[in-house]
């Protein structure tokens, strides 16, 4: 599924229970030091290593941390979207 499918598949959902008073956000995360990486085929292990690493990426606290902020606002606040990103690759 690809992140313009995710964002569409959020937004219709939002746009369906916002008379229910039920808030629906998506939040996009820039570079996360997982280990995900690890999980790769070769090539792409190949290619992430060729290409300008983010010298701090995220780490998997901040995007918890972003979350939290998300479902902590006041009920009458709703953030749709949210964008994450380490500061070296904003």
């Amino acid at each position: 599924m690809t992140k313009f499918c995710v964002n569409a598949f959020t937004e219709a959902l939002r746009q369906e229970v916002t008379q229910k008073h039920v808030r629906v956000g998506v939040l996009e995360p820039g570079a996360v030091n997982t280990e995900l990486v690890s999980h790769n085929n070769d090539t792409i292990k190949d290619d992430l290593a060729a290409s300008d690493a983010i010298p701090e990426p995220l780490e998997p606290g901040d995007i918890a941390d972003n979350i939290a902020f998300m479902v902590t606002r006041p009920r009458r606040s709703s953030i749709a979207e949210l964008w994450a990103m380490p500061t070296s690759q904003a």
